[in-house]
């Protein structure tokens, strides 16, 4: 990875290197923690481009080897439901 400050981290959420390396250096030391304060992984992509670049940075600033860092934490959906049923073309389950 480039070492220039502007290097953007995350492109959903816009996080640049000088944000994620400042977020590390208040206390966020965690891809859970990271993901909260600037919600990196939230976006389209869901973390598929950030989340490796992110555990690599932690563990360049704070000595703890990717392997030993937390997983972060994915929740699924509470309850599937159709697409139809979200624009009002056909009644949820528990209405019929």
């Amino acid at each position: 990875m480039r070492n220039d400050e502007n290097t953007i981290i995350c492109r959903c959420e816009d996080l640049t290197l000088a944000r994620l390396r400042q977020l590390i250096a208040e206390g966020y030391t965690t891809l859970d923690e990271i993901k909260r304060i600037s919600r990196a992984g939230m976006g389209p992509c869901q973390g598929r481009t950030c989340r490796a670049l992110i555990e690599r940075e932690i563990a360049n600033l704070t000595g703890t080897p990717i392997k030993d860092q937390p997983p972060a934490k994915y929740r699924q959906p509470c309850q599937p439901v159709k697409l139809a049923a979200i624009l009002g073309g056909e009644p949820h389950a528990k209405d019929s």
